[in-house]
């Protein structure tokens, strides 16, 4: 029995040789696994190998080997232990086979032999076959009773569990139940403080009495004080006091009716809807089984997982009721169970059905809206008439947003007896047509819809055969189509009438298979049910563009939330044949959760917006508000965020609470499923909504929703740490109760009694010294007043440093001069006004020493500005070159960043003040602006100087160059302002840092060095020393900053430290002492300070006045050299020599970034050879490398990367490396200042590139874009190609005007087809001329091409393709091509069509075989047939679809016979036979119905011609495709669609489904 199990299993599939293991003598036979996990036989695979891989003779998969070879691949265990345990048992049947030959010995077998006699041996086989037998049998009852006794314990321990599990969620729900009533109870106790406006009639009656009777007691008061004192009579008019007071009161004129009026309101107790709203709420729902623990009971082997399960016992395949609208709907009931009642509201007959293709159908009345029979049947409800009415509904046909259609939940009884009905009675003939009938619009009909199923329509249209327009009347037999609106569903829908032949009987049974007419008596039965559908229209809501009206997002985003379950209606009023309703989806799992408005919603995601504001009908749940610290009191806190000294948070670290909020806050929303998910997601935030949003560590916070910056994102506030971002609505989720018990943990401060220095607003510098300070430090804090809570408390900082007193922040900023205090409080130190403190960079020297020194020559600019003092617009560097303090404001590179110095403060902010007066008032001017054009910009909402960095038009944006600050801004034109001259300048200076260069043996500085300069210079404070001032920029600087100890270091040490910089090694003889009046000009102070008692004593540089006293002097520095640079002048080459105006052919060697092309012609391709042999030959040597000053260099000699010679134009100076343009190619490159000299290189040769530029031709947004310039250069670099010269350029170095061609192409159509660029119009003189080849114009041949000609291709046809298969029929299929897993590529598995006894396939391989007599393809008109070679060698029909690409020229064929695309060039392409043309394709193009795309997908890899559908989804339904297909025909319009079924007659996109890769249609 073994063997014959496992022959197949212990054998190699590929040989056939059984499997052995290794033995002492032999290495064995082994099965072994390649990485397709096939199993093949050592032996095998040693032969299969070849350089190390094996293709897998099955699957074709390539495996590569590892190190020990195939003797490396992994063994199959299964298979060794099975050829083991096979070879252990016929060791023990051998054994046992010698024990029955054995003699038997004993005494009691002796005497029974002689009494049996010759048949003991066939006795003792018998009996030894039953032992064994009983002995297998007892072990099989024992395994049979220990599983018998584990299911038993099992079933009784999953019995009490499940019904433990089941008792505690029932009482769960029912607590929650209980909890929804009285959370409704007090809703609508809190209402009743309204109630006063339902009783506006007494209120009127009231306030009329009331002004009565004021009028009366000052008419009262006024005739006492006239008999009191006679003489003010002559102030009043006592006839009218008088009539005042006699007026009689007529109890008539009050309506005394209006107290006894109730206000109509009422609640009651809806016994009859107990059962429904039960149901709704409160449901036993069948879900997939769960395992009750994580492993098997014990002594429990798992059964195979391959085995199928039976029929109806998995739920969780059971597809859901399909959609009536879907073409894929089958009529066979669900296999799956449902315990809810019926008329719950997420059951339902129909589905949503989307038409978005067809005509919205026309108004169907209003007594779909407000019919008398629907208001009588429901009297015991709400009546229409009032508002605020709410009802379950569901949504069965939407066509946008303000036209769509619902059905009651509670009519759902009603639905299904009128279906039952309407079916049962069109199962008979009576309600079939015959052909007396007619059919006219408005009349009532029955309708069959796909799947199998009646229901009941009115016809809207009805169209005749052999007419265009619409009829009102139509004969039955001659009746084309027509137009159906389903009463039920709100559904209109297009039907024609297919018959197979134009005959009276055939016609009157296609109609009778789609339409059924109303006869009279069911006419009657059917007036007492009225329309289930009803329109509505959302309230107010209007398209977000309403130029366009509603989109297709629009109606599809409304879908995805509405769904097919129960909604919420509350109808809002009524519009003509509309109820104006909002709908509320509120899930039924959470009785806490706010109901989602489906009109917010919309609005919110930017489909739709309001022409009306809403209000919110009620107040979201706020956090409790942080707990303040008591004042006077210290307290330990962490700054958690700071924005500025009078705007940050902290948080008191003396509750632990938090930290245990956090990681549960962690566990709950870090560890949630895709369902829960989606439970908690929040689709429509309001305004102070609480929520949990991610922050960017990807942890969950509890945050605030503040504001709405549009693009489905909101901006949050972290309320326990106090700072703010925009994040999208997906990083949101709800917040549960038990979040709310611990207040917000951020306190919002600021700092006592400090303001900004000018007393507006606060620096940047001042704000990121103080973040440096505080921010995610631990401090001390002590909190001065009491404020309300929305001001910032006002608190003293301090730091809390391990050992030493407590140091106050808001003292150290007004020492540092970034703040000051308010008017009456003096700092720190009130007593020394002058000195100023500063921060430890001056490298070791002491500030107030420094100040002191140069007091006579220097003093620092006051914070504050005076008028009397000159205002200088350009920056004035001061006498002292050395330890500057400045403020480096942005950063390009470590060779160029932008510094201001804070002596300027005073001077920038009133500079800005100056430029807001000057054109704050102006109107925005229609101006060209101009490169390096200074201009005033509107910046953040303060207006600055700039300078235009571009050529910019009129209604278009510019970059603008910030003049003081450094950094570039694109900004639109109506935000620049003309400057007057009088402010045009920069208080910035650019500086580059010396005595370093790029690592690596780069020219240029890496993104690494220069984004980690930028991160820790931008806003920082620093200290810098000229080494050089020249007019130059940028100017060489050293740059000192401190770090977090205090310590002062410098920049370019610390690049060179991390790696990103070298030093620049600098030759001793270059190395040159500065003289003595650049030491006059420069002078340093050094002090020293007496520790003892902190007298600061000075000490000139100068030794001649340094006095010899007490005073010890410091080791002085060694004395700083420089190298000085030599002045040089060079002219520019010689200008090229310019063509004449024609044709030439010429050579492109670069294309610029701007467009540029440069071309050279033969002649000075034979110049340049020339010349590059007498440059090598007359530099034999480098000349010797000095500092130069590079501002009047215009030619120079470059040493390229190959370390030859070129000559160049210096372009630009970039710190250590300069721009230069090769003078003989056009290209541009940054080269390192030591491989480019101010020399000129025969200087007698004029340039030989040609700069054009092509005529005629406007680039996109008015400058060539990088992905046009991008096809230039592919295109005509190294390529010699026709140009024609239109117009020649008035300077002689300027571009020429050019036209090029390609192979006769123009270039100019190329860019236009690739839209980089359009044509001219005012251009169009010689336009035909242009257009023309040049390459006909060169020469004029008289050459007689008779005989020399081909045969010309003849012009072939279309393609035959066959009819597609009628609706209903079923056939077996093969799929050829998937293009997406719905759209398919089929053919038929039965029937192939023969043309004269050949079919397809023979003619193809006749044609094969000579195919070297076929042409190639000369005629490629879109759609002509061709031949295509596939990749297998062999060629087959296809038809041109356009071409690719034109170097080298390809072309995009489709194979008709199979569907695919594939992308050749010509020399695959043959011409086509004409015989094969009389052969039909036997592709059919197909859509499988019943599933689509997934309206959210997680997959990352998609397919890029359809980003809906995921590569993982195509490749899942390409392996279910494998086998026997069946299509069953569902549609033959607009397109064939089909539904595909496996071998098990079960749908195959199922599994696609279930997977969660796609969703049903």
């Amino acid at each position: 029995m073994d063997s014959g199990d496992n022959t197949s299993t212990t054998s190699c599939q590929f040989c056939g040789e059984a499997f052995s293991l290794s033995e002492d003598d032999e290495d064995g036979n082994l099965p072994r696994v390649l990485l397709c996990a096939h199993i093949y036989c050592t032996s095998c695979l040693l032969s299969l190998h070849h350089h190390g891989v094996i293709r897998c003779p099955e699957c074709e998969v390539e495996s590569t080997l590892p190190e020990g070879g195939v003797f490396g691949l992994q063994k199959d265990s299964r298979i060794i232990g099975l050829i083991y345990t096979s070879k252990m048992n016929r060791m023990k049947r051998c054994d046992r086979s010698r024990n029955r030959k054995k003699p038997k010995i004993s005494p009691s077998k002796d005497v029974k032999a002689d009494t049996e006699g010759p048949e003991q041996p066939a006795d003792v086989e018998k009996i030894t076959l039953v032992d064994e037998a009983l002995e297998r049998a007892a072990e099989s009852h024992a395994a049979l009773e220990n599983i018998h006794e584990t299911l038993t314990d099992g079933l009784a321990e999953q019995l009490r569990s499940e019904k433990a599990r089941l008792e505690a969620e029932i009482k769960q729900a029912a607590d929650k139940a209980s909890h929804a009533v009285q959370k409704w109870k007090d809703v609508q106790l809190s209402q009743l403080t309204q109630l006063e406006a339902e009783f506006s009639s007494s209120q009127s009656e009231v306030s009329c009495v009331q002004k009565r009777m004021k009028a009366l007691e000052i008419a009262m008061q006024m005739a006492r004080e006239v008999r009191r004192v006679p003489t003010l009579e002559q102030y009043c008019t006592l006839d009218k006091v008088v009539e005042t007071l006699q007026a009689p009161v007529h109890k008539q004129l009050y309506d005394m009716k209006c107290i006894t009026m109730g206000s109509g309101m009422s609640c009651v107790f809806r016994s009859e809807c107990l059962n429904q709203s039960l149901v709704m709420s409160l449901k036993m729902e069948d879900g997939v089984p769960k395992q009750l623990s994580e492993s098997p009971p014990k002594d429990h082997q798992p059964s195979d997982s391959s085995r199928k399960s039976p029929k109806g016992r998995n739920r969780n395949c059971v597809s859901p009721e399909p959609d009536q609208e879907s073409p894929g709907a089958i009529s066979s009931p669900s296999r799956g169970s449902n315990r809810s009642d019926p008329g719950a509201p997420d059951v339902i007959q129909e589905e949503l059905s989307i038409e978005g293709q067809e005509k919205a159908p026309p108004p169907t009345g209003p007594e779909l809206a407000n019919d008398k029979w629907r208001v009588q049947r429901r009297r015991t409800s709400v009546s229409f008439g009032k508002r605020n009415v709410t009802q379950w509904v569901v949504v069965s046909h939407v066509v946008n947003p303000s036209h769509f259609y619902v059905r009651y939940v509670a009519e759902k009884r009603d639905s299904d007896f009128i279906s039952k009905k309407i079916n049962h009675f069109c199962c008979g003939d009576g309600c079939s047509f015959t052909s007396c009938d007619a059919v006219e619009i408005g009349s009532l009909v029955f309708v069959k819809r796909e799947e199998g199923l009646w229901f009941r329509a009115r016809l809207v249209e009805v169209f005749q055969g052999g007419c265009v327009e619409a009829v009102k009347v139509c004969p039955v037999t001659q009746l084309a189509s027509v137009r159906v609106f389903f009463l039920d569903s709100g559904l209109g829908k297009r039907l024609a009438i297919e018959r197979e032949e134009e005959t009276a009987e055939s016609s009157l049974k296609a109609v009778n298979d789609r339409l059924r007419k109303v006869g009279e008596g069911m006419k009657v039965e059917l007036s007492y049910f009225v329309p289930q559908a009803v329109r509505c229209s959302l309230k107010d809501l209007v398209p977000y563009d309403l130029t366009k009206g509603w989109s297709k997002e629009a109606q599809l985003e409304f879908l995805s939330v509405v769904g097919s379950a129960a909604v919420e209606m509350r109808l809002l009023g009524q519009d003509r044949d509309s109820l104006m309703v909002d709908l509320r989806k509120t899930p039924m799992n959470q009785s806490r959760d706010v109901p989602i408005s489906i009109r917010e919603y919309l609005v919110f995601i930017e489909v739709a917006r309001f022409y009306c504001p809403v209000k919110l009908s009620r107040k979201p749940l706020l956090y409790y508000p942080p707990k303040y610290p008591k004042i006077n009191t210290e307290r330990n806190a962490v700054v958690s965020h700071i924005n500025n000294p009078a705007d940050f948070y902290i948080q008191l670290v003396d509750n632990m609470e938090f930290v245990l909020l956090s990681a549960k806050l962690q566990d709950c929303y870090g560890a949630t499923t895709v369902t829960e998910a989606d439970d908690l997601s929040i689709y429509c935030p309001d305004i102070e909504q609480a929520c949990v949003a991610r922050y960017k560590d990807t942890l969950w916070y509890r945050a605030q929703v503040i504001g709405h910056p549009g693009g489905r994102k909101v901006e949050v506030q972290y309320i326990d740490f106090g700072n703010k971002k925009v994040v999208s609505v997906s990083d949101l989720r709800k917040i549960k109760d038990e979040f709310f018990a611990l207040p917000s943990r951020a306190v919002h401060c600021c700092l006592s009694d400090l303001i900004p220095p000018d007393g507006k607003r606060w620096s940047d510098a001042c704000s990121h010294r103080f973040i440096g300070l505080a921010h995610q430090k631990l401090v001390t804090i002590v909190a001065t007043g009491q404020v309300p809570k929305a001001e910032p408390l006002p608190v003293k900082l301090f730091e809390s440093p391990l050992n030493g007193p407590l140091v106050n922040i808001a003292e150290l900023l007004v020492r540092e001069q970034l703040a000051s205090f308010k008017e009456g409080l003096q700092s720190w130190d009130a007593g020394e006004e002058s000195v100023i403190w500063d921060s430890p960079l001056e490298l070791g020297l002491s500030t107030d020493a420094q100040e002191q020194n140069v007091s006579g020559e220097q003093s620092e600019e006051p914070l504050e500005f005076h008028p009397q003092l000159k205002l200088h617009p350009q920056l004035k560097l001061p006498d002292r070159l050395k330890d500057l303090k400045v403020r480096v404001s942005h950063v390009n590179s470590p060779s160029s960043f932008y510094v201001q110095f804070t002596q300027h403060d005073a001077q920038l902010h009133r500079m800005c003040e100056l430029v807001k007066e000057e054109v704050e008032l102006t109107e925005p001017e229609h101006l060209e602006w101009k490169e390096d054009e200074f201009c005033a910009a509107l910046i953040n909402g303060v207006w600055e100087r700039g300078r235009i960095c571009s050529h910019v038009a009129p209604e278009d944006s510019a970059e603008v160059m910030r003049c003081d600050h450094g950094n570039k801004v694109k900004l639109h034109v109506s935000n620049l302002r003309t400057l007057p001259l009088s402010l045009t300048g920069s208080l910035a200076l650019e500086c580059s840092l010396t005595d370093i260069r790029p690592a690596g043996g780069r020219s240029i500085w890496t993104a690494t060095a220069c984004d980690l300069i930028s991160f820790y210079l931008t806003g920082a404070s620093a200290v810098v020393t000229i080494k050089e001032l020249t007019d130059e920029r940028p100017v060489p600087v050293t740059l000192f900053c401190s770090n977090k100890m205090g310590q002062s270091i410098s920049i370019a040490d610390f690049l060179a430290s991390e790696g990103l910089a070298l030093r620049e090694r600098k030759p001793r003889d270059a190395a040159i002492q500065k003289s003595k009046e650049a030491d006059a000009q420069s002078p340093v102070s050094e002090t020293q300070t007496d520790g003892s008692d902190g007298d600061e004593k000075q000490t000139p540089a100068a030794p001649s006045a340094a006095p010899f006293s007490s005073v010890v002097s410091t080791p002085k520095p060694a004395r700083r050299t420089i190298m000085s640079a030599e002045k040089v002048k060079t002219s520019s080459y010689g200008p090229p020599e310019l063509p004449c105006l024609g044709h030439i052919q010429i050579s492109v060697s670069a294309v610029g970034e701007d467009g540029l092309i440069y071309t050279r012609t033969q002649n000075q391709e034979g110049q340049l050879e020339q010349l590059r042999e007498r440059i090598q030959q007359s530099m034999k040597t480098l000349p010797r490398q000095k500092p130069y000053t590079w501002k009047s260099v215009q030619g120079c000699a470059v040493i390229g990367p190959d370390m030859l010679w070129y000559r160049g134009t210096l372009l630009e100076v970039l710190g250590g490396h300069v721009k230069v343009q090769y003078v003989d190619s056009g290209l541009v490159e940054n080269i390192p200042v030591v491989h480019v000299y101010p020399m000129l290189l025969c200087d007698d040769v004029p340039q030989l590139c040609m700069p054009c530029k092509l005529h005629s031709i406007n680039p996109v947004g008015g400058r060539w874009q990088q992905d046009a310039v991008a096809l230039l250069r592919e295109m005509l670099l190294n390529r010699c190609v026709d140009m024609r010269v239109t117009e020649l350029p008035s300077d002689l170095r300027g571009p020429l005007t050019v036209e090029l061609f390609l192979n006769g192409l123009s270039l100019n159509r190329i860019l236009c087809h690739h839209e980089h660029a359009s044509m001219d119009q005012t251009v169009s003189a010689q336009k035909g001329q242009s257009e023309m080849s040049p390459a006909l114009l060169l020469d004029d041949w008289s050459i007689n091409i008779k005989d020399l000609r081909g045969p010309e291709e003849p012009m072939l046809g279309p393609f035959i393709y066959p009819d597609p298969p009628q609706v209903g029929e079923q056939f077996q299929v093969r799929v050829k091509h998937l293009w997406t897993p719905n759209v398919l590529f089929l053919w038929p598995s039965e029937g192939t069509a023969e043309v004269d006894g050949e079919t397809l396939d023979e003619a193809l391989t006749r044609i094969n075989a000579n195919i070297s007599a076929l042409q190639r393809l000369s005629n490629f008109r879109q759609g002509g047939p061709c031949l295509a070679e596939y990749s297998d060698g062999k060629f087959y029909r296809a038809r041109v679809i356009r071409f690719c690409s034109v170097e080298p020229v390809e072309v995009l064929v489709r194979h008709v016979d199979f569907g695919s695309d594939d992308t050749l060039p010509t020399r695959k392409l043959r011409q086509m036979p004409a015989e094969l043309l009389r052969f039909p394709s036997p592709a059919l193009k197909v859509r499988v119905a019943g599933f689509k795309a997934p309206s959210v997908s997680s997959q990352e890899d998609v397919l890029p011609y359809s980003p809906a559908w995921s590569m993982k989804a195509a490749m899942e339904m390409i392996d279910m495709l494998h086998g026997n297909i069946t299509a069953s025909v569902v549609a033959r319009e607009p397109e064939l669609t089909v539904l595909l079924y496996d071998e098990d007659e079960e749908l195959v996109h199922l599994p696609l489904v279930s997977s969660g890769l796609a969703e049903f249609e």
